[in-house]
């Protein structure tokens, strides 16, 4: 084969080599942009999938935190048969002789664990002897977390209620609890009579506020609060607003000794049996309960005249079934 030839030979075989090639790189090329759109759809799935499934973590997360604040469990503080000392938080005048004692508790995670209707016992050594009084608290668990609140009329010569009257912030109490035969529940009852002197208003009031915070407790109350005159009634504003809270289940009647102005609205004098007919449920249910507390000769009295009205007499020691009971 001649130099021409030879040449023509190679440039011909050159020429098929680039144009095969050409066609491979082409192919390639193309096979290349298939390739990384697949791997950018792919990639953007994954993206979309992260985000989704992110979001849909966080969501789940953000429930579950609400889930375990509403279901947070608190200690509870109080523990039967054994005193512990709390130190005094606060101190709120209601009146010249009565204030609300704020106590508290060891820390924000405890409650005073007391069931609703019972009470706790205070004691304190005075002049080198023992004395031991019991007090209702006008808190509830369920919204007085780390602290309790005690509503107390510091007599003159009451022995705990003058030491409490005398606390200064920071000194401390010994406390026993719970104690008591009486434990409120939702609609143990369909109706409540209450008669209530002075500071026997704090079991009352404790019960009447749960009925009305628990909106699916149907319990009608009547009560009729006794006191020497309109401005020693206790805690008369929050009692007002549990009437206006629930209109139809709560009823509060006020009784005083003699009233400051003639448009005195309450009643004046003492509980009567007219009284007691006129303001608190008949006796012919058994689903209607009576609870008395205050000054002793106002508690013998209203049940001398309860049992007249058929309520069937209680035992010396009120027990939580009976249809009078006497805190």
């Amino acid at each position: 084969m001649d130099q021409d030839n030879i040449k023509m030979f190679v440039d011909t075989t050159t020429q098929d080599s680039d144009i095969f090639h050409e066609e491979r790189l082409s192919k390639y090329l193309e096979n290349a942009k298939k390739f990384d759109l697949f791997f950018l759809i792919v990639a953007i799935g994954i993206v979309i999938f992260y985000k989704l499934t992110h979001k849909y973590k966080t969501d789940v997360s953000m429930i579950e935190d609400e889930v375990d604040e509403n279901e947070k469990t608190y200690k509870k503080a109080l523990v039967k048969g054994e005193f512990h000392k709390y130190p005094l938080l606060s101190k709120t005048e209601i009146t010249k002789e009565t204030a609300i004692y704020r106590f508290s508790l060891p820390s924000d995670s405890y409650v005073l664990g007391l069931p609703i209707g019972q009470h706790i016992s205070i004691r304190a050594n005075i002049d080198e002897k023992k004395f031991l009084r019991s007090y209702t608290p006008i808190s509830l668990d369920y919204d007085a977390i780390g602290y309790f609140d005690l509503l107390i009329k510091a007599y003159p010569t009451g022995n705990i209620s003058k030491m409490i009257g005398d606390l200064q912030i920071g000194d401390n109490i010994e406390v026993c609890g719970p104690a008591g035969a009486y434990d409120y529940t939702p609609n143990c009852r369909k109706k409540l009579g209450m008669v209530a002197g002075g500071t026997g208003i704090t079991p009352m009031y404790q019960i009447m506020k749960a009925i009305v915070d628990d909106p699916n407790d149907t319990t009608e109350v009547s009560l009729i609060y006794g006191n020497s005159s309109e401005s020693e009634i206790l805690l008369k504003d929050e009692l007002d607003s549990l009437c206006e809270r629930k209109p139809e289940q709560i009823k509060v009647y006020y009784l005083i000794d003699k009233a400051d102005r003639d448009d005195w609205e309450g009643g004046i004098g003492y509980v009567t049996s007219d009284l007691l007919n006129e303001k608190i449920a008949s006796p012919d249910d058994d689903n209607v309960q009576l609870l008395l507390c205050g000054p002793p000769r106002m508690v013998s009295s209203v049940k001398r005249m309860a049992v007249a009205m058929g309520y069937t007499k209680g035992k010396p020691v009120s027990k939580m079934e009976d249809q009078i009971f006497v805190f």
